[in-house]
């Protein structure tokens, strides 16, 4: 029999298990811990306690009333019902939480905040210590009537919202809106949806940490300062609907910052030369296996070839050198697996290897937590809670991966104790867990029936991570050969030693590899040198044949542009944001039309470059990465204890509200150039624009107010329709998935999930799309057209 420890903080078998009862006549065992020696204690009846007769109910004592300091006694709290209530978040949750609990608990949901600040002004009073005024929006008003209810109803209520930050700050704004007695609250907190983990929660239930409900609200009224001092002075300045924030313009400055240095990237020519090489043995064979060495040191000193001319002098001498072994270097080398997920290491891998969204990722994932209807089982989470930068991971769910990792691969795949990671997030909440799957028995292929594509192919990426995160390193067998080429002659006497190297490995054990291997951002090599790569058996002075010289021109790259993975990672690097946050900041620089995501990389547009350069200009500390950085150490020294909320918001108040003066008389006005389309107005001839709305943009008369023709915004993609020949335009579903579909629509419904292109196919004439980066695919007759092909076409027409 297992129960909770609460020294050692998880399950431990029982040792010494006897039956007892409780006053109340509840049936119970006590033991002891094998591990430490607490005493546990686990309610429920068991085979043991057959024949044993429960002792008389104590009745409860009766409840002395209460007196105030002036020795009056206080009214008797109202009466109340048996019931106990549960409050979460989602209805999905709620659902799936409901049926562990049974029929003695009702759930219900608060369907996300139930009180904020007031959106009409700024809400928090500045002179007042920074006291919020908090409200319940009207379209929550119904639901905390509702809650209201059932709480005067409950006899205990317990708050069982996420377990970060903003989950306590919802539990404890739904103890002010609900009106729930301190004595009727019951905090409970739980990383996964499962049974076990629900019941160990609801029977260690405690009350709110205002430490972090004070990191949360000093979070959200830095945020609400930043955003309502600065954004009017973008309106006035600049354009309506435009925003500023304390994290997001940070945001924007790196990409900003990102951009004008690919801008003023000068690239710089440099050469290399390499030498496919051969054993002698092997002349006589039509094909001969061959390797690669690399031109590694002239005379000793590196490699450092700027020019053709200077290439060719070297190419000369080597034609005719002599190819001897000069050193042969084998050696094992370890390859450790990538720990769990984090939020932004999920982020990353999904945007790598799914294509996904920031937010198409955390949507998905919020679906996985809060419960899949998976057959048999009923409705269960399927992966832990997947806002957290802890790559944590409790010891059950360690003890269930090895088994399951020696019952399918063997033990030789499982290092000798559990591997522990540490994380490397500043300020991460190490109490948290990673994600991972609640059970590692729910494997991937066996959940597929019960989920949707989205889900599945998150799923399976969370569960491999993990499973390989526990797994044996993968060895690889490295060799190292060095090769001496030296010139038979040379016009002015001189005979440089070259020498070239070339590196291969080998997979020797697989280990965690036969799972799942991280994947990298385009254009990043392999994660070791020569992997893959395998060279024939060498020996020290063995000669070998020259095949032929491969020098090549390069030219030094600028640094890439950020996606939305890599900019995360930037973000977590430098300390800025939170998991709960990545998602949101990288849509929001998005929606207010500030970046654009083209490709899987983010370009900041001309209104996004205005913005950044007025913010820099005029909040220099505001857009400061390590100033906002130290203000994440704050919120969570504010968390931790070890600070207070009000002085904190002082130190960043008082100089800010200087700022903000100088910025309101000193901003200059900037006119922003009309975008124009191209089209002109259907109704009065003037050229048509693209304006901002409240839902985004739009196409409008550049007349206005004489002309208010107005349309939606169309990405056009220069590709025509095969049915109706109308545009191909860029599209999103409702969960901001992008398609193509039709502009004529809904007379024609033609849509496809992959890009069309705008060159006809050149075996058909049909519609082209993009089938993967490098090839394009015929819709009509099927034909496989490379990418370089077409562009080829596209600049010879040109």
């Amino acid at each position: 029999m297992e129960a909770y420890c609460v020294k050692c903080k998880t399950k431990r078998v029982m040792r010494n298990p006897q039956p007892v009862f409780t006053e109340r006549a509840q049936a119970a065992t006590r033991g002891e811990c094998t591990e430490c020696g607490t005493t546990l204690f686990r309610m429920g009846l068991t085979p043991a306690h057959a024949g044993m007769t429960p002792p008389p109910a104590k009745p409860a004592a009766p409840r002395k009333p209460k007196v105030s300091k002036d020795g009056r006694t206080r009214k008797a709290p109202p009466r109340r019902g048996t019931n106990r209530l549960v409050i979460v978040e989602s209805p999905a949750k709620a659902r799936t939480v409901g049926k562990f609990l049974g029929s003695a608990y009702r759930v219900r949901a608060s369907v996300g905040h139930v009180r904020d600040l007031l959106r009409s002004q700024l809400s928090v009073d500045v002179e007042n210590d920074f006291e919020p005024r908090y409200r319940v929006p009207k379209e929550k008003a119904q639901v905390v009537k509702e809650l209201q209810g059932e709480v005067k109803n409950a006899a205990e209520v317990y708050l069982a919202t996420d377990p970060d930050r903003e989950g306590e700050a919802i539990a404890w704004h739904l103890i002010e809106a609900a009106k729930i007695d301190e004595d009727q609250a019951r905090r409970v907190v739980f990383h996964e949806i499962t049974r076990d983990a629900i019941e160990q929660a609801f029977s260690h239930p405690r009350a709110i940490d205002m430490q972090l409900v004070n990191a949360q609200q000093a979070r959200r009224i830095l945020d609400r300062l930043v955003g309502y001092k600065i954004s009017p002075i973008l309106w006035d300045k600049v354009r309506s609907r435009l925003s500023a924030g304390r994290v997001q313009s940070v945001a924007l400055r790196l990409v900003v910052e990102r951009e004008r240095e690919i801008q003023a990237f000068v690239p710089v020519e440099y050469w290399s030369i390499e030498a496919e090489l051969a054993k002698e043995e092997t002349r006589r064979q039509k094909k001969r296996p061959s390797f690669i060495a690399k031109l590694w040191r002239i005379n000793g000193q590196e490699v450092d070839l700027k020019t053709e001319s200077d290439t060719v002098k070297i190419v000369d001498d080597l034609e005719n050198a002599t190819y001897t072994v000069a050193r042969v270097d084998k050696r094992e080398r370890r390859r450790n697996p990538s720990p769990p997920f984090t939020t932004s290491t999920m982020q990353q891998e999904a945007s790598r290897r799914l294509g996904f969204t920031a937010r198409r990722t955390m949507g998905v994932a919020q679906g996985l937590y809060e419960g899949v209807d998976i057959g048999p089982e009923g409705t269960v989470g399927l992966i832990t809670y997947m806002r957290t930068d802890s790559t944590n991971v409790a010891e059950v769910a360690q003890r269930e991966a090895r088994e399951f990792i020696g019952g399918k691969y063997g033990q030789h795949f499982m290092p000798p104790q559990p591997p522990v990671y540490k994380t490397r997030a500043k300020g991460a909440q190490e109490a948290h867990e990673a994600i991972r799957p609640t059970s590692v028995f729910r494997t991937p292929e066996a959940m597929k029936p019960y989920l949707e594509r989205d889900q599945f192919r998150l799923y399976e990426i969370i569960w491999k991570r993990f499973v390989a995160s526990q797994m044996a390193a993968a060895i690889m067998d490295v060799t190292t050969v060095d090769i001496d080429a030296r010139p038979a002659h040379r016009p002015d006497g001189e005979l440089p030693t070259y020498l070239f190297r070339a590196t291969g490995s080998i997979i020797k054990f697989p280990g965690f590899l036969v799972l799942y291997e991280e994947a990298r951002e385009e254009g990043e090599g392999p994660a070791e040198e020569g992997e893959g790569k395998i060279l024939p058996p060498l020996t020290v002075g063995e000669i070998l044949d020259l095949i032929r010289l491969i020098p090549e021109q390069h030219f030094t790259q600028p640094p890439p542009r950020y996606s939305e993975a890599t900019l995360v990672k930037a973000l977590e690097e430098y300390g800025i944001g939170r998991p709960s946050t990545y998602a949101p900041i990288i849509s929001t620089i998005q929606q207010r039309g500030y970046v654009e995501r083209v490709d899987r990389r983010l370009f900041p547009t001309e209104l996004g470059f205005t913005v950044n350069d007025l913010l820099v200009a005029h909040f220099p500390e505001i857009v400061d990465v390590g100033f906002t950085a130290q203000m994440e150490s704050n919120l969570d020294l504010i968390a931790s204890g070890e600070r207070e909320w009000v002085p904190v918001l002082r130190e960043f108040y008082d100089p800010f509200a200087v700022t903000v003066t100088r910025a309101e008389a000193n901003m200059p006005k900037v006119e922003m150039a009309p975008e124009y389309t191209g089209e002109t107005c259907e109704k009065c001839g003037s050229p048509m624009i693209v304006k901002v709305g409240r839902y985004g943009r739009f196409v409008a008369c550049s007349n206005f107010p004489a002309c208010r023709n107005a349309k939606a915004y169309q990405i056009k993609t220069g590709a025509i329709c095969p049915e109706c020949g109308g545009d191909l335009v860029e599209k999103k579903t409702r969960r901001n998935r992008v398609f193509y579909g039709c502009a004529n629509y809904p007379t024609c419904n033609f849509a496809t999930w992959q890009k069309p292109l705008a060159q006809p196919c050149p075996a058909c004439g049909g519609l082209l799309t993009q089938a993967s980066k490098d090839t394009a695919k015929c819709i009509r007759c099927g034909e496989v057209v490379p990418l370089e092909a077409l562009e080829a076409v596209e600049v010879a027409q040109a």
